[in-house]
């Protein structure tokens, strides 16, 4: 009984470690924040990363939600669209890359990418 108590706590205390380091990663990573970037009509739209891994846009008055993630140093957000967004480090600044669905790895448009809070 008191070895099930003892596992059972144990099990519990790993979940709450495993959920804090879940929302601390986005909260420490660089791409938390508001992005400038271009459509591809060359107009200019921002995209907000959330630090709990939720995104958002207004594309042409279109309101956009997706879910981010990090992957090999890039954000990458899926979108409930199917559409895919990439921000990237690319030489002293970011690009930002889009992809219709099924589409990768050939970008559907690109253009640079600003932080801007």
């Amino acid at each position: 009984m008191q070895a099930e108590r003892r596992f059972r706590m144990s099990a519990l205390a790993a979940a709450a470690a495993l959920a804090l380091t879940a929302g601390t990663s986005f909260a420490a990573s660089e791409f938390v924040g508001v992005w400038k970037v271009k459509d591809s009509d060359g107009k200019a739209f921002q995209i907000t990363l959330s630090e709990d891994g939720s995104a958002g846009a207004d594309r042409a008055g279109k309101p956009m939600k997706g879910k981010w993630s990090e992957d090999g140093g890039a954000a990458v957000v899926t979108w409930d669209t199917g559409w895919i967004t990439k921000i990237a480090k690319e030489g002293s600044g970011y690009k930002k890359t889009a992809f219709k669905k099924g589409a990768e790895p050939l970008p559907k448009n690109s253009s640079d990418a600003e932080k801007v809070k």
